[in-house]
């Protein structure tokens, strides 16, 4: 059973940072990709950053500049430093995982969600 467990949310003010960590457990699990996606209250979910095992990574345009997305692969691990954060980037971010299993077949991984607020 694959768990993703999330820390590192909470009240920041604006221009201030934050840094968010994600872990997956779960025997031989081994992801492809994870990522950081986050919702707004009455908008859809949308990525933040994502990182390939191979290190490739790539931003959302609101967040190029301010936010940089890093791996720990023995660890299973995903992080997020968030710096210069905006009003506009208050949301619940979750942390994502996936693991290629064909061509046509990916499977997707969850976090619980951590609430960000950025607010004076």
């Amino acid at each position: 059973q694959v768990q993703l467990v999330e820390s590192g949310g909470g009240l920041v003010q604006p221009g201030g940072s934050l840094r968010l960590s994600c872990a997956a457990s779960g025997s031989r699990f081994s992801p492809d990709a994870m990522g950081w996606f986050r919702q707004a209250p009455g908008k859809q979910r949308e990525l933040v950053a994502r990182i390939t095992r191979g290190g490739s990574t790539n931003y959302a345009d609101s967040v190029k500049g301010r936010f940089t997305i890093s791996r720990d692969t023995a660890k299973n691990a995903v992080y997020l430093q968030m710096n210069s954060l905006k009003p506009d980037d208050t949301a619940v971010y979750y942390c994502n995982a996936q693991r290629v299993v064909s061509i046509e077949s990916k499977l997707d991984y969850w976090g619980q969600g951590t609430q960000v607020t950025v607010s004076s």
